[in-house]
């Protein structure tokens, strides 16, 4: 029996977060040939280099993606800061698809510059390579029109004829007072993605503070957005309930562009602190994946584990109930659990070393390249986990590609002796396939821990032939 080292900082039966070594926060999804993609600011980043998040230290993006809405691949980072060296910081992003002339799906991913513009990178595969088209940001605090103090937090949407819309906005417009600080914008963006093809119109958003994000659903258009900590002094009845502190609300619309037009439409999510977590801030996207709405959000469950009061922040997903038709959106709560698993892991699929439930001790090797990321155990004993594995009698071959020195233990369920289906000896500084005959024959579907009996070993990739 190899031991492991206990120190995970989720546990093996929560789904939430969706990490359980990075923290991450502000959530955005887009899916893509079958598979989920969601992004985040990297919190992580802020982990690593102070005790505070104070977020001035993060430059870069995370992604991570599932088909199965248990098991999360970690695709590394986003380095904003290299791929748009003007930017200040890169904060909550927010990402949109469309099929172009030359028949690729491109991807523009939006995100705040610290809280003074929005910026724009684009890719035409959801993990990059990314490329800066503007070579500086769409919206500036001072760009002409503009009158939103801190035009930040974007939430980017395409209708049905493919026209964009793209949401922001912070801080509260001289003469107005914190019921409607006069901040909130929308814009129709140019056919390019790149550009703004009409005025900056206000949103009459209630007690609005940050966390824009726009959905398009059934030929309506969707605000949400973070209500603030101020009490409701002068809440208005045509709002209908009020809004309790820090939670997510709504507003729809047929036409974006009139102001007036917009109806709020309430709360759907509540503040973390009132769900059983730390009060945080709070920041939603809502996301329609095979036939299922799931909302995504963050909350700080992970910190205390990890031996930290920093404010740092984890992304997490639940159901959400929506109904299309009347566009109302049910309240939602934040759980440990998460949704069901629905889909098994086939691995006879190539699997990469990140996709897993949680883990211990694990750190990652090239970040910044999602083609050749690779975990790494920091200790002896170090592990990761993952659910639903779909095994079959007719796998007889354990294949990996890694490197280091030491062995790489494959267990189902447990990591004991009568559990063990696998063992490969690494002994290399590069990167190599081994492949060796499976110890048991293995049927069914059953959780999986992959156990590093020594520090500095990197697992790439596994597969069952």
């Amino acid at each position: 029996m190899m031991e492991l080292k206990l120190n995970n900082w989720k546990d093996l039966d929560f789904g939430n977060p969706i990490s359980g070594n990075i923290f991450c926060a502000d959530p955005t999804a887009t899916e893509f040939e079958g598979r989920l993609y969601v992004y985040g600011t990297n919190d992580h980043e802020q982990y690593l280099n102070a005790e505070k998040n104070t977020y001035e230290k993060i430059k870069s993006l995370v992604c991570f993606s599932t088909e199965d809405m248990v098991n999360w691949t970690y695709h590394g980072q986003i380095n904003t800061g290299k791929i748009a060296p003007w930017i200040h910081n890169s904060w909550a992003p927010s990402i949109c698809k469309r099929i172009e002339e030359d028949g690729l799906t491109h991807f523009y991913l939006y995100f705040s510059n610290s809280g003074c513009g929005v910026g724009v990178i684009t890719a035409t595969n959801p993990l990059g390579p990314w490329s800066d088209p503007l070579k500086k940001p769409l919206i500036n605090y001072d760009t002409p029109g503009l009158n939103s103090p801190a035009p930040f937090d974007p939430g980017v949407c395409i209708d049905d004829n493919g026209v964009g819309w793209l949401a922001f906005g912070g801080g509260v417009v001289e003469g107005h007072t914190k019921d409607l600080p006069g901040c909130s914008k929308i814009i129709k963006l140019g056919k390019d993605m790149l550009s703004i093809d009409s005025d900056f119109v206000n949103l009459e958003a209630p007690y609005f503070f940050e966390a824009s994000e726009m959905n398009f659903i059934n030929g309506t258009y969707v605000y949400t957005f973070n209500n603030c900590w101020e009490e409701r002094s002068k809440w208005q009845e045509k709002w209908g309930e009020k809004s309790s502190i820090c939670s997510m609300a709504y507003m729809t619309t047929k036409t974006p562009l009139d102001s007036k037009s917009w109806i709020y439409k309430g709360h759907y999510f509540k503040n973390p602190g009132e769900m059983g977590y730390e009060y945080s801030n709070n920041h939603t996207h809502y996301e329609k994946y095979k036939g299922q709405w799931y909302l995504f959000y963050h909350t700080m469950n992970l910190q205390k584990n990890a031996g930290s009061s920093g404010g740092f922040r984890s992304m997490a997903v639940d159901k959400i109930e929506i109904d299309e038709n009347n566009i109302s959106i049910k309240m939602t709560q934040a759980t440990d659990k998460g949704p069901d698993s629905i889909a098994n892991l086939n691995p006879q699929n190539s699997i990469s070393g990140t996709c897993m439930v949680t883990c211990s001790e694990i750190i990652y090797e090239d970040e910044e390249n999602p083609l050749e990321i690779s975990i790494k155990s920091k200790e002896d004993g170090a592990w990761t986990y993952l659910k639903n594995v779909e095994f079959s009698a007719a796998e007889t071959t354990l294949e990996i590609e890694a490197k280091g020195k030491g062995s790489v233990y494959f267990y189902t369920n447990n990591s004991t002796k009568e559990n063990l289906f696998g063992k490969i000896e690494i002994n290399s500084t590069e990167f190599s396939k081994t492949k060796i005959c499976l110890q048991n024959k293995v049927d069914g579907i059953h959780n999986v821990f992959i156990v590093f009996d020594t520090k500095d070993c990197c697992l790439k990739k596994w597969t069952l032939k």
